[in-house]
């Protein structure tokens, strides 16, 4: 699995669908009543699966397309850094696009910047280059794309499209999710709100 995901592919379905079941169901059984997928279906076999009415385990609320212009993505994923000692994500890239004359935000994105004590510790992901983050992009265009016209014919698709980084972006990013989700979701994303205060 590791080397798939170093060259920006994507795993099997079936290995996915696997992995996506056994947590929903250990989820189900520690009593959880609703999850958010961040990242799942990535193809659109995955989303007709996950939206068969033949599923009982699973009932999709709704679905968010979160976009990010395409430069704005390439430089937040160039920028990644983990510090070696802690495991502590952070971002170097500071980002700003102007507003497109064809109606497209302003994005003002700034660097998530380590402490001190993380900063000579830098590391950069092996597939966090040039050429695997366009193979990616070009992954996403050629097959997780369509993921977006299945919950939109299904009526489940909400879009937000980022114009800041995630302090800046996080307030919208949930309100949309708790529209798209419903109550079970607002229920869930309260509980983690508690649980993290």
């Amino acid at each position: 699995m590791a080397a798939t995901v170093a060259r920006g592919d994507l795993l099997p379905d079936s290995t996915v669908a696997a992995l996506i079941a056994t947590r929903l169901a250990s989820e189900a059984a520690a009593g959880a009543a609703a999850a958010v997928l961040d990242g799942y279906p990535r193809t659109a076999s995955q989303a007709e699966a996950l939206l068969e009415a033949s599923n009982p385990a699973v009932t999709v609320a709704g679905a968010l397309n979160l976009t990010l212009r395409e430069q704005a993505l390439i430089d937040k994923c160039l920028g990644r850094r983990t510090c070696a000692r802690c495991g502590a994500g952070f971002n170097v890239a500071d980002i700003w696009l102007a507003a497109t004359p064809d109606g497209r935000p302003e994005v003002v994105m700034p660097p998530l910047t380590p402490p001190a004590e993380c900063a000579s510790l830098m590391e950069v992901r092996a597939d966090d280059n040039p050429a695997t983050v366009r193979n990616r992009l070009a992954v996403y265009a050629r097959e997780a794309a369509p993921v977006e016209a299945a919950f939109e014919r299904a009526g489940l698709l909400a879009r937000l499209e980022l114009t800041g980084g995630i302090r800046e972006s996080m307030p919208a990013v949930l309100a949309a999710v708790e529209a798209a989700g419903g109550p079970a979701i607002s229920r869930l994303l309260a509980a983690r709100a508690a649980a993290e205060a």
